[in-house]
């Protein structure tokens, strides 16, 4: 039975917990996004994928999803963890090193859940096209999803991939973009700004839709759903979720300052009282 929307929203709220005491435990890692797409990541885990239980790397006969800007690993483990994939335990192993939980996504050690490393910005649609070729030759029908940062876009790589996926006619395939206008050196359209993103999307063949309220489990759903209606059409399919980088903790919002800075003791005390525990602290 599909969770509701309050058991979403408690979901949510145990994730940024998780977060939050992750990064601090050892003074490294990125929250802002993490933050930004906790909505996203539960939605994904634990409605839109139609996903098997246990876990192999070829992935016949389910949804599968890769993580383009792999430095949002936390909300990722986390997601990963309560969804079953691994003991939620481990998450207190968190960048340490010789563990499965590194910063970025790794794949030689095993880490259920993961199926590509994701380290390098720019690469993940390159990947996921892929992924969703293969889904065609097996005649597998499910579906690929992958996120990517706006800031990432700036890659010149995804362009690339862009093109092709719509030459191929790749409509297996739902690219989503965290639209929060942030990266880790301030606001996108000063760091390189990218102008019209949706339009860029058209121009390059791509069916696109937005999800204006990218923080809100019961928008994320329908636009999702929305996405997954359209595929199969002769187009690949691109969603721009608008997010706040930082979402749920007030002194994270509107800035890109938490982008990759951990929170000291009194921040994650500050940080964890507006985000009360729900489904337990591993």
């Amino acid at each position: 039975m599909k969770p509701n929307t309050q058991q979403l929203n408690d979901f949510v709220i145990q994730v940024r917990r998780d977060i939050l005491r992750m990064v601090h435990a050892v003074n490294s890692g990125h929250p802002g996004g993490s933050l930004g797409c906790t909505e996203f990541f539960t939605a994904l885990y634990q409605v839109i994928l139609d996903r098997k239980e246990g876990f192999n790397m070829d992935g016949n006969g389910e949804d599968l999803f890769f993580l383009s800007n792999g430095h949002i690993s936390p909300v990722f483990y986390s997601v990963l963890a309560r969804s079953g994939y691994f003991p939620i335990s481990e998450l207190a192993t968190f960048r340490l090193l010789n563990t499965r939980l590194q910063g970025h996504p790794t794949t030689h050690e095993g880490l259920p859940g993961i199926r590509v490393a994701s380290g390098s910005l720019g690469q993940g649609m390159s990947v996921s096209i892929g992924a969703a070729l293969a889904k065609k030759l097996n005649g597998d029908k499910h579906l690929i999803y992958s996120l990517h940062g706006d800031g990432e876009l700036q890659e010149g790589q995804n362009w690339e991939a862009m093109m092709y996926a719509a030459a191929y006619k790749v409509d297996n395939y739902i690219a989503t973009v965290d639209l929060n206008g942030k990266q880790i050196d301030g606001a996108t359209d000063e760091v390189l700004p990218m102008g019209d993103i949706k339009a860029k999307f058209t121009a390059f063949g791509w069916d696109v839709l937005e999800i204006t309220e990218g923080n809100n489990i019961e928008a994320i759903l329908a636009g999702m759903s929305e996405a997954k209606s359209r595929t199969g059409k002769g187009k690949p399919l691109c969603v721009l979720l608008h997010t706040e980088m930082g979402n749920g903790v007030d002194f994270m919002m509107h800035t890109h300052a938490w982008h990759g800075k951990a929170p000291n003791d009194d921040q994650l005390a500050k940080a964890l009282e507006q985000n009360p525990v729900t489904l337990g602290d591993y």
